[in-house]
């Protein structure tokens, strides 16, 4: 049975996992490696997302996790942006564990942490060419809004993210 709790310092591990591999299934044919191996290293590496786990506020409402027989086999997290806004910033899944129903409960899980500090709006960004994540959002009633650099893109990569918002 999968369950969806908020992450404790023991699920650091299995968070790095679940976002180091799903972050190569998912850009492998989109992204440079070096831009691949650049935000892993950032981001999904153990030291930060045990300081995650432990140091949440407003801005940051913590990791949450799938779990199932004591796996993580999923992960997701966001935050306010302002007073009625809010953003998703992750949501990742074991690439095998995908059409589940897993990210939904996961995004669920944060959506209703951040209705539960008064957003109204929603937002979530997203690789340009990730056909993984479009049609997920766009099924929980995100439309798109606009496009922007990717976070991290160097001038000579110029990756895009695509913006997209829902209204509660």
């Amino acid at each position: 049975m999968i369950t969806i709790k908020k992450a404790q310092p023991e699920h650091a591990a299995g968070i790095a996992r679940v976002c180091t591999v799903a972050n190569w299934a998912t850009y492998r044919n989109i992204r440079s490696t070096t831009y691949i191996e650049r935000v892993i290293e950032e981001f999904y590496n153990e030291p930060r997302i045990l300081k995650e786990i432990e140091q949440t506020s407003r801005s940051w409402g913590g990791w949450f996790v799938a779990m199932e027989e004591g796996n993580v086999i999923g992960a997701a997290g966001g935050g306010m942006t302002e007073e009625k806004e809010a953003e998703i910033y992750v949501l990742y899944l074991d690439p095998e564990r995908r059409n589940e129903g897993i990210g939904t409960m996961l995004l669920e899980a944060v959506t209703e942490q951040q209705k539960q500090l008064g957003a109204i709006k929603q937002w979530v960004s997203v690789a340009e060419g990730n056909q993984k994540a479009i049609p997920f959002y766009e099924a929980r009633s995100f439309q798109f809004h606009s496009r922007q650099a990717d976070y991290g893109s160097s001038q000579e990569e110029r990756y895009q993210s695509l913006r997209f918002v829902r209204f509660f």
